[in-house]
């Protein structure tokens, strides 16, 4: 069978990697050959900062209606191309239908939200001592912005770490996951049927590992945006210091979902089948550990089971599918040493842990103690650990011992138990009786220590993608 190649995007269009080589992007369903793609390599990442840079020049001056009528523009053609898009991130990534749908719903939300977003670049008026003198500050956009995007949300990633930076006046050279590419291709050619001139938006394919660095350290990269693990962040980090670059990283998670005993069942039963099991649990907002009080945990384990063992795990087409493959082998092989390593050491396998081909059943772990793996580390996959405790303040002190720190739910119908779960849990984001999984464009997502540095949003992105400008005229 004849499967398509693909190139990188530079410059508003395909570009051949300097190399001639290319690498194969297998649908994790079987891995078979889903796509060839360009392998980049370092002239490559080069080549597209630098037409970035050159671009910015004249981007840089376009009007703020020019920027807001191709975003806008960019939304109308998303929701027009969805069933494309869907095809993609079923294809490419395991996306159940529910899950891509979803990433259409909020990728187009996020390209509004960036379209007005243009006309809020405000600066301000100072007040000045001395006399005859107008002060004032503007905000000016960076220059080429860098975004390395992961494999789980590619369509959400891409267009989060490229709508900003384009609304503030940038230019983007992104870097997407090797297990998603031509998803990233796509938003390419999305943006360039838009109206975005040409080498306002570019995408280099490859392995981050060899060109992750090249592209972050590169002298006209002004700004580095980096969805992914733990580890790459600590790394890029590093790296973005000693060049003295702007980074905003959103990264792993550990993420607590905490049941009082005065909360609603069912609705915290629901909240953690999606939390645990949305994508296979290939999300970084993954309930990965659930906390119940005693009194209701017989209750709750009970309903809980039921719910998880009647999860779709069929055709990715149907609307009944919610467990899909898992993404690659290394990933899969991840899994299984977390639950081996767990029952090794006394875990409990209440239901699941076991395959088929590329899936990995719901699974729902028990027992867990300090010394397995699973206790501390992200699974990245569809299996959670189930507490029992003894009061609130234990889940409290339980929830908040993890260095991750991104999301975190607590079901309760106390309202002041409610808020002050709300003040203490140490993490980016809280939801009261809602599940741990939750993302607007407009919210300030993000974490705390592992988990992250800075946060997605309009708000903060219209400061991120920016710089301050003090300027003054001596009138008299």
């Amino acid at each position: 069978m004849t499967i398509a190649r693909h190139q990188h995007w530079i410059g508003g269009m395909e570009a051949n990697s300097t190399s001639g080589e290319y690498f194969t992007d297998l649908n994790p369903i079987d891995d078979s050959p889903y796509a060839e793609i360009a392998k980049g390599v370092q002239p490559d990442i080069e080549r597209a900062v630098e037409t970035a840079h050159a671009c910015f020049d004249s981007y840089r001056q376009s009007l703020p209606k020019e920027r807001q009528g191709w975003l806008l523009q960019a939304a109308e053609l998303l929701q027009a191309e969805s069933s494309d898009f869907i095809d993609t991130l079923v294809d490419e990534v395991g996306s159940p239908l529910l899950k891509a749908k979803r990433e259409i719903e909020t990728s187009v939300s996020i390209l509004r939200s960036a379209a007005g977003a243009t006309h809020h670049l405000a600066g301000k008026t100072l007040p000045t001592d001395v006399p005859g003198r107008l002060s004032m500050s503007i905000r000016r956009p960076l220059g080429v912005i860098a975004g390395i995007t992961p494999f789980n949300v590619p369509l959400i990633k891409n267009i989060k770490h490229s709508a900003m930076p384009l609304a503030t006046g940038n230019t983007v050279v992104l870097l997407p996951s090797e297990h998603a590419p031509v998803t990233a291709l796509k938003v390419a050619k999305l943006f360039a049927d838009a109206g975005f001139p040409k080498g306002s938006f570019n995408v280099v394919t490859g392995f981050g590992t060899e060109l992750g660095d090249t592209l972050t350290c590169h002298p006209h990269v002004r700004m580095v945006g980096f969805t992914g693990s733990s580890r790459v962040g600590h790394h890029i980090s590093a790296l973005c210091g000693k060049h003295a670059k702007r980074y905003s990283l959103e990264l792993g998670g550990k993420n607590p979902l905490v049941v009082l005993k005065d909360a609603d069942i069912d609705q915290a039963v629901q909240g953690s089948v999606v939390g645990s099991f949305l994508y296979q649990g290939q999300i970084c907002m993954a309930s990965s550990r659930i906390y119940v009080e005693q009194p209701v945990y017989d209750e709750f384990l009970t309903k809980f089971l039921v719910a998880t063992q009647h999860l779709g795990m069929g055709d990715l087409r149907s609307p009944s599918t919610m467990i899909g493959p898992i993404i690659h082998e290394r990933q899969r092989k991840r899994i299984k040493e977390h639950i081996q390593d767990a029952t090794m050491k006394g875990a409990k396998v209440l239901c699941g842990g076991n395959w088929q081909q590329n899936y990995c059943q719901p699974t729902i772990l028990t027992d867990i103690n300090d010394q397995m793996r699973i206790s501390r580390e992200e699974t990245f996959g569809p299996v959670t650990t189930l507490h029992a405790v003894g009061s609130a303040d234990d889940a409290l002190k339980l929830a908040n011992d993890s260095n991750h720190g991104l999301s975190a739910s607590i079901y309760t119908t106390n309202l002041t138990q409610a808020m002050r779960f709300a003040e203490h849990l140490e993490a980016g984001m809280v939801h009261i009786n809602g599940t741990t999984i939750q993302d607007e464009p407009h919210i300030p997502f993000g974490g705390v220590g592992d988990s992250g540095f800075g946060r997605e949003s309009t708000d903060p992105d219209l400061s991120d993608f920016t710089e301050w400008k003090w300027v003054t005229f001596q009138h008299s």
